[in-house]
């Protein structure tokens, strides 16, 4: 009997102390060359080690949790001449004889039967003890048997993005063959979402017992569980030289609320122009008529900002359902207006909300946006200053841009983003002219709003800013 031989760790592309997160055989067992022995999980990526030859587990070297690097030691395995030498075959010509008489060298090929139904074996394995019978999955690719009753498979490219592709070991992605089961319909119960080999026998006992619907697994859950791997680690250094600077409390705060909105609200954006020529000419006569106020502090500086939000209360009230919020199944219809604004800081974003503003004239919503746009600059608003909103407008229109998508201000269930106007040629019907056109960019909630209602909210706004008359109808 031949002495075991070491089975090491490959090159791994650099890494040190991957920690081993499965054993995949134990003493004992048979194994052919390339099979894995251990899975190793870095920052990036899973990994199995694969066996250097074929033979027999003698000694496990490695237990879960340790941490190997290139040219650790994973097993101890007796090679397979010395426990099961071939059987001779006389009948069989050999290699040498065959290349002679061809006159071309003979390259063995070794094609690996692949089963097309679920095999005894793997029935036991998701049954256990008093399980029912598995019924058969579909047949694996390749078997020229089906495939031309089969229709061509189609390429899903959404199926190989990073966020798309099942968190799983080659081990389970293989067990998960055999069963013919689809891991992108299988929901991971281990670390950062990774599914096991017990989640893919849960999945298949749960269709057994009528778990599924239509080929599909019951939802079950809130929808809150995204299932998203870990946050890559990277040593930035590496690549050059950093400054690391933390964030601010704001940024914190509200970079973890702009996440769970944009994952957890479906959104669309609705884009529309309006022409505000009559408009700024107006805003323009009134910040000149109440300068001396406006220097003396009594009167805030009339901006567009604050026709947008008067206008904004307008389109409201005609559409109500762009004025309400989600609460579980019941849709809260709110019956006043209190309009948030995104106000930009040393700190970070932050939104003040503008009480009543059904209730104020222009200049005073442009008076009382200036006390709180103070106020946030200074990190002196107060936690009411900014709750309550129904509706928000973020506005870059002093910096530039043409479009963008705002993110939806949960509970609200639209916002409206306004980027830099500009002069454009207009066709009047006979000629054109220049005109003042301000690009409107409206993210809804698609649970609440539909495309058709989102339209003729931004339409009607639109009408609202090129003639303020309307909103006195």
């Amino acid at each position: 009997m031949a002495a075991p031989m070491e089975a090491r760790v490959p090159d791994i592309g650099g890494y040190n102390d991957v920690p081993v997160i499965e054993v995949l055989v134990k003493p004992g067992d048979s194994v052919a060359k390339d099979q894995g022995l251990v899975t190793l999980e870095s920052d990036k990526a899973t990994m199995e080690v694969p066996a250097p030859f074929a033979g027999t587990v003698r000694e496990v070297k490695v237990k879960l949790g340790d941490a190997l690097s290139e040219g650790s030691l994973v097993a101890l395995i007796e090679p397979a001449a010395a426990v099961a030498p071939p059987r001779a075959e006389p009948e069989a010509p050999r290699k040498e004889q065959v290349a002679s008489e061809t006159g071309a060298q003979v390259q063995p090929v070794d094609v690996p039967a692949q089963p097309d139904r679920l095999t005894a074996e793997s029935i036991a394995e998701v049954e256990g003890e008093g399980g029912a019978p598995v019924p058969a999955m579909a047949p694996v690719a390749g078997d020229p048997a089906d495939a031309a009753s089969r229709p061509p498979l189609r390429f899903e490219a959404d199926a190989v993005l990073p966020g798309k592709v099942p968190y799983a070991s080659p081990a389970v992605r293989l067990f998960a063959r055999e069963l013919g089961v689809d891991l992108a319909q299988v929901a991971g119960s281990q670390r950062g979402g990774r599914i096991g080999k017990e989640d893919v026998q849960k999945f298949v006992k749960a269709a057994l017992s009528g778990g599924m619907a239509g080929g599909a697994p019951a939802a079950t859950g809130s929808g809150g569980g995204l299932n998203l791997i870990p946050w890559p680690k990277v040593d930035f250094a590496k690549f050059g030289a950093i400054e690391s600077k933390p964030l601010s409390r704001i940024q914190k705060i509200s970079g973890a609320n702009l996440a769970r909105n944009w994952a957890m609200i479906p959104h669309v954006t609705q884009h529309d122009d309006a022409d505000i020529t009559e408009l700024e000419a107006l805003r323009v006569a009134l910040n000149e008529e109440n300068a001396k106020a406006i220097a003396a502090g009594k009167a805030g500086k009339v901006t567009m900002l604050a026709f947008l939000i008067k206008a904004s209360v307008a389109a409201l009230k005609k559409y109500p359902t762009f004025n309400a919020s989600l609460d579980g199944d019941n849709l809260v219809l709110k019956q006043y207006y209190h309009i948030g604004f995104a106000a930009d800081t040393p700190n970070g974003l932050v939104v003040p909300v503008l009480r009543d503003a059904d209730r104020k004239g222009v200049v005073e919503i442009a008076k009382e946006m200036g006390e709180l746009a103070a106020l946030a600059r200074d990190g002196k608003l107060k936690p009411e200053q900014m709750q309550g909103g129904c509706f928000t407008i973020s506005s870059l229109g002093g910096i530039g841009g043409t479009a963008f998508t705002p993110i939806i201000n949960a509970p609200e269930v639209a916002i409206l983003g306004v980027s830099k106007s500009e002069t454009r040629p207009v066709w009047n019907g006979e000629k054109f002219k220049p005109r003042l056109v301000l690009p409107l960019s409206l993210s809804y909630d698609h649970r609440v709003i539909d495309g058709a209602a989102a339209a003729r909210f931004t339409a009607y706004l639109a009408q609202l800013l090129g003639d303020l008359r309307r909103a006195m109808l």
